[in-house]
């Protein structure tokens, strides 16, 4: 049974570098989009629940135009249960896929593991997400990891954000949101991400100048109840590091 959580209160990431994704807790489908370098494309639906999709005859899958999205950004996808999906460039693309590719995809959306890893070039996609019971357990392959970096940077200062509206101590001008952090101090931590990190929102210190946000080290989930039962021994020892926002300067650095 899921413990019951606040939702904002950790981001956890680990990081597969050999096969290009992440599985995380979290950031959710609606965050995830809003911390993309550039906005959603088509969506070639592999697991859903929505009821705007179209029908592709030749995939036999449904799929979302790229002007529909914002339609399924509106859903509470975490009530689909399984939510998975592949962008595509243009349905030219799409309707060139092959038997093998299409027996790909069924396998991706049933097991959440690649055959081979998922990027087609019929179909230029960037991304695969897939999830269960969407911000609880996301897996997802990044075609280009600097997308990776990026998202997770602005998702952090998204999340900062929500609980700045919560919390009085996070006191920057009204209406003056985080800046997101540069995705090269992300990177900075991508050791720790390969063994499993967390990115821990609720024990974040302030002072009059700076807002620190630790990250511990916990190690390799797919269990994310195991994860927390790590996490809750971790954070009482030294966190592993810091990204350190200064309230002066609006710049971001990090501490090990």
């Amino acid at each position: 049974m899921k413990r019951q959580v606040n939702r904002k209160e950790l981001i956890y990431i680990h990081l597969n570098a050999a096969h290009q994704y992440t599985i995380s807790y979290g950031i959710d489908f609606l965050e995830f989009a809003r911390s993309l370098p550039k906005e959603l494309n088509h969506l070639l639906l592999l697991k859903h629940r929505f009821e705007g999709a179209e029908f592709n005859l030749h995939t036999r899958f449904e799929y979302v135009d790229a002007e529909d999205v914002g339609k399924l950004l509106k859903e509470d996808i975490a009530e689909y249960g399984d939510f998975c999906w592949m962008d595509f460039e243009d349905y030219d693309g799409l309707n060139e896929l092959d038997g093998q590719e299409i027996a790909e995809l069924l396998y991706l959306g049933h097991c959440k593991h690649h055959l081979r890893i998922p990027f087609y070039n019929k179909l230029n996609n960037r991304y695969t997400y897939l999830s269960q019971d969407d911000e609880w357990f996301n897996k997802i392959y990044y075609r280009y990891v600097s997308d990776f970096y990026h998202m997770l940077g602005t998702a952090v200062s998204l999340k900062l954000g929500y609980f700045r509206s919560e919390r009085s101590f996070f006191s920057l001008r009204k209406g003056t949101p985080f800046p997101p952090i540069p995705k090269e101090m992300i990177a900075s931590f991508t050791d720790e991400m390969k063994e499993g990190m967390v990115v821990s929102l609720s024990k974040t210190i302030q002072s009059r100048t700076k807002v620190e946000v630790p990250v511990w080290v916990v190690g390799d989930y797919i269990n994310m109840d195991e994860m927390f039962d790590d996490y809750a021994v971790n954070f009482k020892n030294a966190p592993d590091g810091y990204y350190e926002f200064d309230k002066k300067t609006h710049e971001w650095s990090v501490y090990f």
